[in-house]
């Protein structure tokens, strides 16, 4: 017979359940407060730049420099003239690349991957060489345009080559054909500036990435694009989860591989040719920023995305203000997020603190 002290009373099923019920309610509150923490940052961020430069704005003048400026006050129309398109532009330039890299890491499976990978940056930078050298084009919009298309031509011929064969456009052939296409339009780049010395002065403050010397016409025309592969982006997260599992687990899950890869190229695409054909390459954003939000929420892109989407912008402007304080003149923005992108990157691979996709 049992002795009393050995007897154990069954605990009912919802008390049984309640641990687990409980972790799942204290990781949602967590995810809030982090969500709500990064939205916090980034309004801080947008403040700062908007304040902070070569000559400092009162917090006073920056909401008036914003609305309706003062013809006589000199803060107030550097704060609306200079510091809001460029404030506007890096909100949606870290948001693009952000997303782009979270997806692309997504898509290949790597998540040491970034949207170069693609040659996005390789072709937009090839278009821009072709119309300074060839029509002596110095107008910054025209710019845009071609170096969009110039990046969507890229990822169409890294796809169709990535597309032939058996297997259809799998992440390892993706990656290898982006790496190609991307070595072959930089030593064409290399070659037409090389020709041309006008192309090489028109090119070389493009090439290093930059948020200043932009006007908002520019926000403006990237924009629709932006908010068009933002919104393809996110609607991807449910099939991009499934097929992280492989192809035939994707499948039964009701997720179609082919497509998913097709519409995952377009919003990379979209996304990362709209944001380097307003701002030059800017290196390491799309690579690191998914890498960090991975170590917060793990690898669930349904809070992947979102996180990414507000941390990027919150990196790239903070990135622009040291830019502008750092030295007597001014670093542009791609330099300051390589110098403090490669150590961190070093730093958080050497630590392990990786998860897989």
């Amino acid at each position: 017979m049992l002795s009393p002290a050995r007897i154990r009373p069954l605990r009912p099923p919802a008390q049984a359940d309640e641990p687990r019920g409980a972790g799942r309610r204290a990781g949602r509150r967590a995810h809030r407060w982090w969500l709500a923490l990064l939205a916090g940052a980034l309004l801080a961020t947008v403040v700062a730049s908007l304040a902070i430069g070569a000559g400092d704005v009162p917090l006073g003048r920056v909401l008036p420099g914003v609305l309706s400026p003062d013809d006589e006050s000199r803060a107030e129309l550097i704060v609306h003239e200079l510091r809001l398109p460029r404030t506007l532009l890096g909100i949606v330039v870290g948001m693009a690349l952000g997303l782009a890299g979270a997806v692309m890491q997504a898509l290949t499976r790597n998540p040491l991957a970034e949207p170069g990978l693609l040659g996005v940056n390789g072709g937009a930078a090839l278009a821009v060489v072709i119309v300074i050298g060839a029509f002596q084009v110095d107008d910054p919009l025209v710019y845009v345009w071609a170096a969009f298309a110039g990046a969507a031509g890229a990822a169409a011929v890294v796809y169709m080559i990535g597309a032939r064969g058996r297997g259809g456009a799998s992440p390892a052939r993706l990656v290898l054909a982006g790496a190609a296409v991307n070595a072959v339009f930089s030593a064409l780049t290399a070659g037409l500036m090389l020709l041309s010395p006008h192309s090489f002065n028109g090119f070389r403050f493009w090439q290093v990435g930059s948020l200043g010397g932009r006007e908002i016409s520019v926000f403006v025309r990237i924009l629709p694009f932006v908010v068009a592969g933002i919104v393809l982006a996110l609607l991807l997260a449910r099939p991009l989860n499934a097929l992280a599992m492989g192809d035939d687990a994707g499948r039964a899950l009701g997720s179609r591989p082919g497509r998913t890869r097709a519409l995952g190229a377009l919003a990379i695409v979209v996304l990362c040719g709209a944001a380097t054909a307003s701002a030059g390459p800017i290196a390491f954003l799309g690579l690191a920023v998914p890498f960090i939000v991975r170590t917060l929420v793990g690898p669930d892109l349904r809070l992947v995305l979102p996180y990414s989407l507000l941390l990027a912008p919150v990196l790239l402007l903070g990135a622009d203000i040291i830019g502008r304080i750092i030295t007597p003149g001014e670093l542009e923005t791609g330099i300051v997020t390589a110098f403090l992108g490669a150590p961190l990157f070093a730093v958080m691979v050497r630590r392990g603190r990786t998860r897989d996709l």
